[in-house]
């Protein structure tokens, strides 16, 4: 039976064979790999692009375990999400640019991991240059304006008046950190699917806070 012959589940039992005899520097066959590739990238085939994913996830998360950022990458989002970031990462790279070609299972193996090394990296990038406080405008007019240490006072009591621990992290990631609802979807996929919710979540937090203005102003004067 050739390789083009064979099915996704036939192919991808053929990649981990192979795939172990390069983890132990036996002699393997990029064969297998490279056709699974070429059928998820090239053809489109979204079960190909599923087994590439479920046989390579247990390598991506165990780069993730020993990243030298990890400690930090992990205080912001989940392992999870990071080696889902660096999957969706590589197939935007690999189906929009198409003088990205794969000529050896090592060749895929190394943009994989660039590719989670961009998630992490960015991911540190974006919340650390997002510092700046953007909480949302409630009417506090006359009132001397919240900067530095006050920010965090400000940002817990408004904390306080959202019981739902979703609208919770979205005004942490959308009033704290500064991030847009695309950027949030983006580095959050798991939490919020569309940006869409993310704006009809911020809407109802703003008319819940602006209701709990006089609670909110008494709060921060105590």
């Amino acid at each position: 039976m050739t390789v083009r012959e064979m099915n996704i589940t036939e192919l991808a039992d053929a990649c981990t064979r192979e795939m172990e005899n390069y983890r132990l520097g036996a002699v393997h066959d990029d064969q297998y790999w490279l056709e699974l590739f070429h059928r998820a990238i090239v053809e489109g085939d979204s079960e190909a692009w599923q087994m590439v994913q479920e046989r390579l996830t247990p390598t991506v998360m165990r780069w993730m375990r020993h990243h030298h950022k990890r400690s930090s990458a992990c205080l912001l989002e989940s392992e999870e999400n990071y080696v889902a970031l660096a999957f969706a990462r590589f197939w935007q790279a690999a189906v929009h640019n198409r003088k990205l070609q794969f000529t050896s299972f090592a060749a895929v193996l190394h943009y994989l991991y660039a590719s989670l090394n961009g998630a992490i990296l960015d991911t540190l990038r974006t919340y650390t240059h997002s510092q700046e406080v953007a909480l949302p405008e409630l009417d506090f007019a006359g009132e001397p304006s919240v900067e530095d240490d006050n920010d965090t006072d400000l940002l817990e009591v408004i904390l306080k008046f959202l019981p739902n621990p979703k609208e919770k992290r979205l005004a942490y990631l959308l009033f704290h950190c500064g991030l847009k609802p695309r950027e949030i979807v983006l580095h959050c996929p798991r939490e919020f699917e569309t940006v869409k919710d993310i704006y009809r979540m911020r809407r109802n937090i703003i008319e819940r806070l602006q209701r709990q203005i006089e609670l909110i102003r008494w709060q921060l004067a105590h």
